[in-house]
């Protein structure tokens, strides 16, 4: 079964307290879920139409449990204390492998 990656693109952050009380809560939802932090941070170089946006990019053993991990209430109440202080992409993304 290939892995499934999860990926965010923070491309405005307008109160960072919120995206604290967001981090601390949707860490523990998605490591309770099987996910991995693989890269979290500014990108040290973006070539063709990109800026060097927030990046987070994580590893479940699956699409269902990346799926898991979003849909539960653990993340849920991350994502309450988020609010509208960030505008984002988040793409769940399946492995090659």
């Amino acid at each position: 079964m290939p892995k499934a990656y999860w990926i965010t693109i923070y491309h405005t952050i307008s109160n960072a307290d919120k995206l604290a009380a967001y981090a601390a809560l949707a860490g523990p939802a998605i490591e309770a879920c099987g996910g991995q932090y693989l890269a979290r941070g500014v990108a040290s170089i973006a070539y063709e139409a990109s800026g060097t946006d927030r990046t987070v990019i994580c590893a479940f053993k699956s699409i269902d449990a990346a799926i898991k991990a979003h849909d539960s209430q653990g993340y849920k109440k991350a994502l309450d204390a988020l609010g509208n202080a960030a505008i984002r992409d988040v793409r769940i993304v399946e492995g090659l492998e």
